[in-house]
């Protein structure tokens, strides 16, 4: 075995467990339906608001359309960070910053689901709806949402773990 050989299995990370890859695809998913939900709110798809709630609260047509809209990116992009965690093809940062980046994104995915889950019981957007069934539907596009901070946290966690058995070899 020569000097290269031992050098590149050193530096390889282990890869993932195939129940890691499949979580880090599922926050991808998770995050899809209120992103979805969002678009057609934005595009003037009845999603149980009414013309005029939209003008006045949140400013559909106008620059809520730019907020609605960017919002759905953002979230769909930051869903799709951990299928870093799980790649073997491309690592933007050092496995170290990585995973300390993916340890703060996990904190800052559980307030977030804790923050909406107070919004959800208290924000009066859901009075404004103006149907059962549009509340109901708005329920099952956001519900996924919540799984997204314990899935996270489980990829990190076993990026984590694949990296400290890396630098311990």
């Amino acid at each position: 075995m020569d000097v290269m050989t031992t050098t590149a299995s050193l530096t390889a990370l282990a890869p993932a467990p195939v129940w890691a890859r499949r979580a880090a695809h599922a926050i991808a998913l998770c995050a899809l339906p209120s992103g979805l939900w969002r678009v057609a709110m934005a595009s003037g798809v009845y999603v149980g608001y009414s013309d005029q709630v939209l003008r006045d609260v949140f400013d559909i047509p106008g620059w809520g359309v730019a907020y609605v809209i960017g919002l759905s990116v953002l979230a769909e992009v930051a869903a799709l960070f951990p299928l870093l965690l799980v790649s073997d093809r491309w690592r933007p940062l050092a496995p170290r910053t990585l995973a300390a980046a993916s340890w703060t994104a996990s904190a800052v995915l559980v307030l977030l689901a804790l923050w909406q889950l107070v919004v959800a019981f208290t924000v009066e957007s859901r009075t404004y709806m103006e149907s059962g069934t549009a509340q109901t539907v708005w329920w099952f596009v956001f519900a996924p949402l919540f799984a997204i901070p314990a899935l996270m946290t489980a990829v990190t966690w076993s990026y984590a773990r694949r990296h400290r058995t890396r630098a311990r070899a």
